[in-house]
């Protein structure tokens, strides 16, 4: 059994007496539940903890797995320098994990480190489990900006890998929930804070880790929250396996919630086939890829079919014959938007029409966002079957003298001072307000927030999906 349970933990530094002076006693609960999960991992007597922290280092693209033979920090930052720590990594148990990584083409490794000292999503779980248990070695991990189910898939491959070596592990999953539970709190309150704990807390609280994946990313993003990524990898180390989950506590009192559960593994096989729960979710969404795909118009054909012959054999296919007349004989500009799993993979477009007709301008622009957008790789043949692809055909731009004139959800806005121009398409999820459409146009612009003197347009799209 390489996993012998994990526990969901907050990393609040008030907790530890010594920061809080005092104040720590308002999250009595919090203490006493985590007081109960350090004493479940010391009775598992673990080789080895692997903790996930929102704190360590990070990347957009990449799991940052800390190298070396160990790492020391303190709670300085938090005015209790007398807080200190000194843990022993498993560095055979890294190393194989990253080389593991690098035979499977997956982002996820020891390069990079920026400051090896360890951080408070680290500090604070130890502060706990080390009342009860010192016999262990850590491995410390990252999150990155990947999909959810990429943290799933990267929890899997640990597990593999721990099983390889044969570890006996926790995990420990360290993170935060929504920040934005109170007015009063030091992040404010935000619709969502509330509405994410609870829903948070009743899929951990019940094990269902499959729901993990139904949590929108732009809804994450308003509540604030901190540790979903942190338990999504936890929840890959579990997959497979039969678990009893205890739900500890709860509470919000600072205006950012704390949750603590406890799982312990009674199937270590990975193979219960009801909670396997990536295999089940890619099915569910090669279900509805393939609908999608069968449903596509001619636009999103053309631009769906361009993207793979250029991927899979570098060719830009000729326009088909028997296009309608509106792709072959009109001139427009056009976007062309790649997600994966729920997440922008790539978006090219021009603002207006640049060559002789839609179809080739769907063609160059579908080209350039499978393999030229700077802000991504080029897609993989193997990512193929997983993309779904939007194509937006602008009309004309109109100029407009206010925010007044937009409509976040009717109109796109094209921001311009100089030679500085920045588009953003309307009805975009995540996006609900002018202001925020605004913004983000004059931060692809490289402008500031708070730019004078810059121009703006509107436009409409038809959009095909």
């Amino acid at each position: 059994m390489p996993v012998a349970g994990a526990i969901m933990v907050p990393h609040p530094p008030i907790i530890i007496p010594q920061v809080g002076g005092g104040e720590e006693k308002k999250i009595g609960d919090t203490i006493n539940a985590y007081e109960e999960a350090a004493g479940f991992v010391a009775s598992l007597k673990p080789d080895t903890i692997i903790l996930t922290s929102p704190h360590s280092v990070m990347y957009a693209d990449y799991f940052h797995i800390s190298p070396g033979r160990g790492a020391k920090g303190d709670m300085g930052k938090f005015r209790a320098p007398q807080v200190s720590f000194n843990v022993e990594y498993d560095n055979e148990l890294t190393d194989r994990l990253a080389r593991k990584a690098l035979h499977l083409d997956f982002p996820a490794g020891v390069l990079g480190e920026k400051d090896p000292s360890l951080d408070h999503g680290t500090m604070v779980p130890l502060y706990f489990i080390n009342k009860y248990y010192t016999d262990y070695r850590l491995v410390r991990i990252g999150l990155s900006g990947l999909s959810l189910p990429e943290h799933y898939r990267f929890g899997m491959l640990i597990r593999e890998v721990c099983e390889e070596a044969g570890r006996k592990v926790v995990f420990v999953g360290s993170g935060d929930l929504s920040h934005k539970l109170l007015a009063e709190g030091p992040y404010g309150l935000a619709a969502e804070g509330p509405q994410y704990d609870e829903r948070i807390m009743d899929v951990m609280g019940r094990g269902a880790f499959l729901e993990l994946f139904d949590f929108d990313e732009s809804f994450c993003e308003k509540a604030a929250e901190c540790g979903h990524r942190s338990f999504c990898i936890m929840a890959g180390a579990l997959d497979g396996c039969d678990i009893e989950v205890k739900r500890l506590s709860h509470e919000g009192t600072f205006g950012v919630g704390y949750g603590i559960c406890t799982y312990k593994v009674t199937d270590g096989s990975g193979k219960v086939t009801g909670r396997q729960f990536l295999r089940i979710w890619e099915e569910k969404k090669m279900e509805g890829l393939n609908e999608r795909r069968a449903a596509e118009d001619p636009y999103v054909k053309l631009a769906r079919e361009t993207i793979e012959s250029y991927v899979r054999d570098g060719i830009k296919p000729s326009l088909p014959v028997g296009l309608p007349d509106d792709i072959t004989g009109r001139k427009a500009g056009v976007f062309v938007s790649i997600h994966k799993e729920g997440r922008l993979r790539g978006c090219i477009g021009t603002i207006s029409a640049v060559y002789d007709c839609i179809g080739t301008e769907i063609v160059e622009n579908a080209i350039s966002a499978s393999s030229r957008d700077p802000r991504f790789d080029p897609i993989k043949p193997g990512e193929l079957p997983l993309l779904e692809i939007n194509v937006d055909v602008l009309s004309d731009a109109e100029d407009i003298k206010s925010k007044d004139e937009l409509d976040v959800k009717k109109y796109g806005v094209i921001v311009t001072k100089g030679y500085k121009r920045g588009l953003l398409l309307p009805n975009l999820d995540g996006v609900d307000t002018v202001d925020e459409q605004v913004a983000i146009a004059l931060r692809k612009a490289g402008l500031s927030e708070n730019e004078k003197g810059y121009s703006m347009q509107r436009f409409e799209v038809v959009r095909h999906i």
